[in-house]
């Protein structure tokens, strides 16, 4: 009889897992069971996973909703392939002793350098000059120098800290607001901490960096915005709930803000007719900040290093 633990990838889309040289490594721990495509159910999420003991929620591309968590009475630990954990209902987790776990900081660098990709890339106006030129316009639009601007960062967590970092390569002048300001963490940044609104009105360029939660849900909204510098430049790689998409797409069609670049949504994919898809001075990626092949198999690494340190009885990167 196999008393293995069930370890159940339960929707791997788009692909992170399969294929990973990373999975070999469970083999001697558990029986792993792969879905290359989405539940498109909650009955069919409690049928993939009904027998897991762990669940590698791979992307964070799967809800976890109260009532599927009930109905899985042997799950134990889930993790998952990023840092994010609001695909998870935590409350119920708790409750029923499964163990939530993330991977913080393996991808810092990779995420705050495509963030930095996004500013340039609105900065520079390429998306929209890109579609003019291959239609046949020539019509010059202004780009933003970016070197001696001012960048708010808002959260300085490892991703927060590492785009202080490139904007301080770049000769930009860098603030950051945090939950938990402090000296010594302002010193070892080598940046002043501001008070949020502050922040909105001296920047050039915001970044958000923030986890989601019940306190940050809409942190930028439609008085957030106005605050914000006219020609201003909002990107976000959190979360898309982080912001009022509505109020975000009013601003950028009103010509209030200059731009804005965008990795993460409300609802992901965004419906085709999502009114932020419809400003051209925004440009846009399919929440795919840390999806480089270095970016991938780090994240693998360090999801098979959270379910190898449970099953040994010394469980890490515990969130709840």
């Amino acid at each position: 009889m196999n008393n293995k633990p069930i370890i159940i990838i339960p929707g791997d889309d788009p692909p992170q897992c399969q294929g990973s040289p990373q999975l070999k490594k469970l083999e001697t721990f558990g029986e792993i069971v792969l879905h290359s495509n989405r539940p498109e159910s909650n009955q069919e999420k409690i049928e993939r996973a009904r027998d897991a003991s762990v669940l590698i929620n791979s992307r964070s591309a799967v809800k976890w909703p109260g009532e599927v968590l009930e109905a899985l009475p042997n799950l134990r630990m889930i993790t998952v392939c990023g840092i994010g954990v609001d695909a998870i209902d935590l409350t119920t987790a708790k409750a029923k002793n499964i163990l939530v776990c993330n991977i913080p900081g393996k991808t810092a660098p990779i995420v705050a350098e495509h963030a930095f990709g996004l500013m340039f890339s609105v900065a520079k106006r390429a998306a929209y000059q890109t579609v003019a030129v291959r239609a046949g316009n020539w019509s010059r639009v202004d780009n933003v120098f970016i070197q001696g601007k001012t960048l708010g960062v808002i959260g300085t967590g490892n991703i927060g800290s590492e785009m202080v970092r490139l904007g301080q390569a770049m000769g930009m002048r860098v603030v950051a607001w945090t939950y938990h300001p402090s000296g010594e963490r302002s010193t070892k940044l080598g940046i002043p901490f501001v008070e949020f609104d502050e922040l909105l009105r001296i920047s050039d360029v915001v970044s958000l960096h923030l986890k989601l939660t019940d306190l940050s849900h809409h942190v930028i909204g439609q008085k957030e915005l106005s605050l914000m510098k006219s020609g201003a430049i909002l990107i976000n790689v959190g979360r898309g709930a982080l912001v009022d998409e509505e109020a975000l797409a009013a601003a950028l069609q009103s010509g209030h803000l200059g731009g804005a670049g965008i990795d993460v949504y409300g609802i992901e994919p965004p419906q085709i007719d999502h009114p932020l898809l419809s400003c051209d001075q925004a440009v846009f990626t399919p929440h795919c900040a840390d999806m480089t092949p270095e970016g991938v198999e780090l994240l693998n690494e360090g999801v098979v290093e959270n379910v190898i340190a449970f099953l040994k009885g010394a469980p890490q990167n515990v969130v709840s």
